[in-house]
């Protein structure tokens, strides 16, 4: 089941709960009973286990390879 993580507007307090999909919008109390709180926006980290790097772009500016950028346009 998803987490979703709330803050509370009236005490500061951040807290996390567990609920489906479906009620993910729904109104969340915090702990301390206050009703005015707010859904906040989280990151995923999704990743494979590589522990490679991606290649480094070309240093040296300019594009690369496309029409202009290989200098074949006018």
């Amino acid at each position: 089941m998803p987490r979703y993580e709330y803050r509370c507007r009236s005490c500061g307090d951040t807290f996390e709960l567990s609920r489906p999909m479906a009620e993910s919008s729904a109104p969340a109390s915090c702990p301390a009973g206050h009703e005015d709180t707010v859904k906040l926006l989280s990151t995923v980290a999704v990743g494979g286990g590589s522990t490679k790097s991606a290649p480094a772009a070309p240093s040296g500016g300019g594009g690369g390879g496309g029409c202009c950028g290989g200098g074949c346009c006018g």
